[in-house]
């Protein structure tokens, strides 16, 4: 086992196998040790979030290292059947790739024992591998299709997979399932998780549907519905989140939730709502609201102009980061920010929406939660119970267009792929934020693109909220709130936790100058770190 930095509250354990990676991820998950809050297994690493309130990475390292690790790790999970139709548009290629007939691809893909190894690429997506290696590796295509169908089942590499919902992708497709892979009106919206095994079911011959029995899933909603506010005119962009989804990563789920966790924080503290309750995330301003029931809100985050025309005719600029009371009639406008770039409106009771998977929030990239905010849309009161107003919050000073900023990294986990020059250019040079940047991530330019010294391909693992991943154009790529769980490109660093609420901020033609706050940790289980 390899141990390498990620940030605060994480690190990356890498193993010389996917077989080792799959029976240390299923120890692991049945240890239960008590500070490990997350784990995202990949093809050749596990990524581990910690308490590191309660323990530190070296103490949680040795014990990891310590730890005997049975590598029989096919006897766990529950098995589930899944009934193929072997018609894919690409089981011909296989089968002349491999240098046999068709009827004996099936056979192999039918008469192996499989495994769910990680979840990854979308929710509910399986990576499963089999011991017997029937295939060896199968190559992607060249081009990926901009359309594959829900149910497709392909080999890629040493996996074999299901598409859980229709999406691009490059595995090879050699059949086609009826059964639903993901499906939130299940109590369980993942049909496989890791460690279960899965049996293939030839039923070219005899095609039937099989439906799998599945637990209704109950909205957590109220009976009576009140409508606060109506939405009269949007912005950009108006999101319902609230504190996102954690532990998910078993499902291929990430955590999305408010970019800017402490404004979101203080929005909710104004008007008293408990801390988990859900309001609108307002990127740049344009959203104007009007007033159905006598409610109170609060306008946290960007520096913008928060204007109110009463209903008795007169138009009143409010502070932001105080409760205002308002009544039947009002209506409610935020202007474009001056600096920063994002607001959270609270409303007292908090906004009543569909939970997804315990949570409010819209997560752009996985599509799950209540979708952008639209004109004519009614927000609804939660009616959850409220405190006492807190009129303690107060706002932060944020960057303005062209602003300079310096942000804190951790490196690592692939700081040593960079070479050495390159890793002085990240530190030394200023990194525009570019327009092309989303709650998936942020794209930043620099005058000189990084340079790697290793330039094989990284297999996918897993990213944090923070992480500077590296395509091969050498220009970052700064991954935020929504973005995928694992991904194929070296990541030179990551943002400290503590200013993501800055990085949530940062208007497009803002720079970043980043500052290391930790050397690179290397730790082979039986060696010190380097």
């Amino acid at each position: 086992m390899r141990f390498l930095s990620v940030n605060l509250n994480c690190f990356l354990v890498e193993f010389s196998s996917l077989e080792e990676t799959v029976a240390a991820h299923h120890f692991l998950q049945h240890a239960q040790h008590p500070h490990i809050q997350e784990m995202i297994p990949a093809a050749r690493t596990i990524l581990i979030y910690f308490d590191h309130l309660l323990i530190d990475a070296k103490a949680l390292i040795q014990w990891i290292s310590a730890q005997k690790i049975d590598q029989d790790f096919f006897n766990s999970g529950k098995e589930v059947v899944i009934n193929v139709r072997y018609d894919g548009i690409d089981l011909a290629h296989v089968a002349e790739y491999l240098g046999i007939a068709i009827d004996e691809v099936i056979q192999k893909h039918t008469d192996s024992r499989w495994q769910v190894a990680f979840i990854g690429f979308a929710p509910g997506f399986a990576y499963l591998i089999s011991p017997d290696h029937p295939f060896g590796s199968i190559p992607r295509l060249a081009s990926p299709r901009k359309k594959i169908c829900a149910g497709s089942v392909g080999l890629a590499g040493e996996y074999s997979g299901i598409y859980p919902k229709d999406s691009p992708g490059g595995w090879q497709l050699i059949g086609q399932t009826h059964e639903k892979m993901w499906d939130l009106h299940r109590q369980q919206p993942a049909l496989l998780l890791p460690s279960d095994q899965v049996v293939f079911n030839n039923i070219t011959q005899n095609p039937v549907q099989i439906t799998v029995p599945s637990t209704p899933f109950i909205a957590n909603q109220l009976i009576e519905k009140t409508a606060i506010l109506k939405v009269k005119s949007v912005g950009l962009q108006v999101l319902i989140q609230d504190q996102g989804r954690r532990n998910m990563a078993s499902l291929g789920v990430g955590q999305a939730g408010a970019m800017d966790i402490t404004a979101y924080a203080s929005a909710n503290q104004i008007v008293g709502n408990p801390h988990h309750a859900a309001v609108l995330e307002i990127l740049n301003g344009g959203l104007r609201l009007q007033v159905l029931q006598s409610t109170v809100i609060a306008v946290t985050g960007a520096q913008a102009e928060l204007w109110i025309h009463y209903a008795s005719a007169h138009q009143v600029k409010e502070n932001l980061y105080q409760p205002i009371a308002l009544d039947q009639g009002d209506e409610v406008y935020i202007s474009s920010p001056q600096a920063g770039i994002r607001n959270y409106l609270a409303i007292r009771g908090g906004i009543m929406v569909e939970q997804v998977l315990g949570s409010a929030s819209y997560d752009s990239l996985a599509e799950l939660g209540t979708p952008p905010i639209k004109v004519g849309d009614q927000i609804y009161s939660a009616q959850l119970k409220t405190l006492p107003v807190d009129l303690n919050q107060l706002p932060v000073s944020l960057p303005k267009v062209g602003a300079q900023v310096m942000v804190d990294i951790v490196l690592g986990p692939r700081t040593d792929w960079f070479t050495q020059d390159s890793l002085a250019l990240l530190l030394e040079q200023c990194w525009l934020v570019t327009a092309e940047s989303n709650r998936i991530g942020l794209r930043l330019f620099g005058d000189q693109p990084l340079q790697r010294q290793l330039h094989q391909e990284l297999p996918s693992e897993g990213c944090c909220t923070g992480a500077l991943q590296v395509p091969a154009n050498g220009q970052p790529v700064l991954f935020m709130n929504d973005h995928p769980l694992t991904g194929g490109y070296p990541v030179i660093a990551t943002v400290a936790p503590y200013h993501l609420d800055l990085i949530a901020q940062l208007p497009a033609g803002c720079s970043i100058q980043f500052r290391p706050i930790s050397d690179f940790m290397d730790i082979n289980h039986n060696e010190s770190a380097t």
